[in-house]
C-alpha cells in the first residue's frame, strides 16, 4: 500500500481520535475553550462517537497491508469529507462566521483532497 494511504490513514485517526474524544466526553468545555457557542451536548456528543468511529476505521485502514482491503474506507472517507464541505460551505457564503467553522472548513477540505487522491490514484 501507497504511503500516501499509510500517512493518510495515520493523520486522519490522530485528528479525529484528539477532536472526537473531548466532543464525547466534555463537548461544553472543549468548544467554549476553542470559544464555539453554542452547544448542543447531544448532538456534539454523537458527533465525538461518530469522530471516534472514523478514528478506529482509520487504525484499522492504517494497519491493513493491502488497497483492495481498505477500498471502502477510503470511498466513505472521500464522501464524508466532500459531504461535509459542501454543507460547512453552504453556512460559510450567506453568513460571516469566526475562523473556527473556517478551520473545519480547511481541515475537512485538506482531508477531502488526500482522501480522493487515494481514492483515484491506482
Amino acid at each position: 500500500m501507497s504511503k500516501l494511504i499509510k500517512g493518510t490513514f495515520l493523520v486522519h485517526m490522530v485528528v479525529a481520535f484528539l477532536v472526537g474524544a473531548p466532543l464525547l466526553v466534555i463537548p461544553g468545555r472543549f468548544l467554549g475553550w476553542v470559544n464555539w457557542a453554542p452547544v448542543d451536548p447531544i448532538l456534539t456528543r454523537i458527533l465525538g462517537a461518530a469522530l471516534l468511529a472514523l478514528a478506529w476505521s482509520s487504525f484499522r485502514g492504517w494497519r491493513a497491508t493491502e488497497k483492495r482491503q481498505v477500498a471502502i474506507l477510503i470511498e466513505a472517507g472521500a464522501v464524508f469529507t466532500i459531504f461535509g464541505c459542501v454543507g460547512l460551505l453552504r453556512h460559510l457564503v450567506t453568513a460571516h462566521y469566526p475562523i473556527q467553522p473556517w478551520l473545519v472548513f480547511g481541515v475537512l477540505a485538506a482531508f477531502a483532497v488526500a482522501w480522493a487522491v487515494c481514492w483515484f490514484k491506482r
